[in-house]
């Protein structure tokens, strides 16, 4: 029997897509934690004034008279994030195509839970600030951090099943898709409608590059920068491009699975032929032959599937901490933090995130089940749905980049928006882990 040091036994093992994106939500989630707490004990800090200094420093970029003047915090929010979406839209994108959202039956169940828990958190949250200076940000509570959810679940191990995760993840996704209507429609700015032309003919460039079978990624990328500039001057969130790009990105190979068995059979044939040396070294025709295979396997993956497979570790290990470490710091003053989460913004978050999200999952969940227009996730209960629905009162990167753009410019409205999205999703992780850990059984413990 052949004995496998750690890193063999890693190298042979076969990890899915969806596998992979587990993986990678988890790893942003941890990551996420961490980079939280650093901003949070920064602006809490003596160092607390040098920290803000740093993200409100400005960096231009020029060529010629045409250029873009931004601070770090915009730099980050506006242009970073589009990879952070462009992500999201590719994830979309996929699970529409071959994963959960693919197949109506299974999809159903996400899709309604999804969009319950979307409407009910922004009608608790107007409710409470209808009229006041808050009114605007009924869309903070609408959003479920995907990588705190999942994160929370697989820290579960085997107490939850496979399928209760997918639900999860396929949820999330819809809840994504949702924020990013909001965003488009509801936060913008003034729109100027050259600009905005512009970027639509960029789009339709993107487009004609899919059907024209360009698999290239340079070209993609060359034209959605393009068009991420021209919807920064449109008044809609630059960040949209990104998602908007990665729906013209191509999601099918070039070659199909029976042509690729068949060639590489052939040249696995070829390879054998030639003569192994004594040190193990390969002939010249095999390095060639490997290099030739190599490139087949480039083409055989599709670039929607190449760009996601890449970015996610960019995204995970730079894009979202320094998200993170931009925007969650909130000095908090302990003699008046009793204050600030009975201001009406905090209270319409935190209401939303909690109650709201889970009225709006769980409840729309039993409610599809009980008329049949949908089923329970195999091998799952309904208090195990009400557990994470809890788990999607965890708001974090989404809820935060929303109040940004409900209460851009007063600072004293985004300070209480992040203080209730941070309380509600550190109640809403922890009594969700805690139910479903401890509480919630499966249907085979179930006695």
């Amino acid at each position: 029997m052949k004995i496998y040091a750690p890193w063999e036994k890693a190298f042979e093992r076969i990890a899915t897509p969806f596998e992979q994106f587990i993986h990678a939500q988890t790893t942003t989630g941890l990551i996420l934690m961490f980079m939280t707490v650093v901003a949070l004990l920064l602006a809490n800090s003596p160092f607390a004034e040098t920290y803000l200094h740093i993200f409100h420093t400005k960096i231009d970029v020029f060529v010629g008279e045409f250029g873009v003047s931004k601070s770090i915090h915009h730099w980050i929010n506006d242009g970073l994030m589009a990879v952070f979406f462009f992500i999201i839209g590719l994830e979309i994108k996929r699970e529409i195509l071959v994963g959960e959202l693919s197949n109506i039956k299974v999809a159903i169940l996400p899709i309604l839970a999804a969009f319950g828990g979307m409407v009910l958190p922004a009608l608790i949250y107007f409710s409470i600030n209808s009229g006041g200076e808050g009114a605007e940000g009924w869309g903070i509570p609408m959003a479920t951090d995907i990588a705190f959810a999942v994160s929370a679940l697989v820290l579960l191990g085997n107490r939850v099943s496979t399928s209760l995760v997918t639900f999860l993840v396929a949820l999330a996704i819809v809840d994504d898709l949702g924020a990013v209507v909001v965003i488009a429609l509801f936060y913008t700015e003034q729109i100027n409608t050259l600009p905005l032309g512009l970027a639509f003919v960029s789009f339709l460039v993107l487009v004609s590059f899919n059907r024209f079978g360009i698999h290239a990624i340079l070209p993609y990328f060359i034209v959605g920068f393009i068009m991420w500039l021209f919807m920064l001057e449109s008044g809609i969130h630059a960040t949209i491009a990104g998602v908007i790009a990665a729906m013209a990105i191509p999601s099918k190979p070039k070659y199909s699975p029976v042509d690729f068995t068949a060639y590489t059979i052939c040249r696995l044939n070829e390879y054998d032929n030639y003569p192994v040396a004594t040190d193990n070294m390969m002939h010249e025709k095999q390095k060639a032959i490997l290099q030739n295979l190599k490139d087949k396997i480039d083409a055989l993956s599709s670039p929607a599937s190449r760009l996601e497979h890449s970015l996610h570790l960019p995204v995970s290990l730079v894009i979202i901490p320094l998200f993170a470490l931009a925007n969650a710091g909130v000095s908090i003053d302990f003699s008046s933090a009793c204050d600030t989460l009975v201001q009406p913004i905090s209270l319409g978050v935190m209401a939303g995130l909690v109650f709201g999200k889970v009225l709006g999952i769980a409840g729309v969940s039993w409610l599809a089940i009980k008329i049949g227009i949908a089923k329970l996730p195999e091998n799952s209960t309904m208090s195990q749905i009400f557990g994470v629905a809890f788990l999607g009162g965890i708001g974090f990167t989404m809820s935060i980049f929303i109040a940004e753009l409900a209460f851009a410019g007063n600072s004293e409205l985004i300070f209480q928006a992040k203080i209730g999205i941070l309380t509600a999703s550190l109640f809403a992780g922890l009594f969700g882990f805690i139910w479903l850990k401890y509480i919630a059984k499966s249907p085979n413990k179930i006695v």
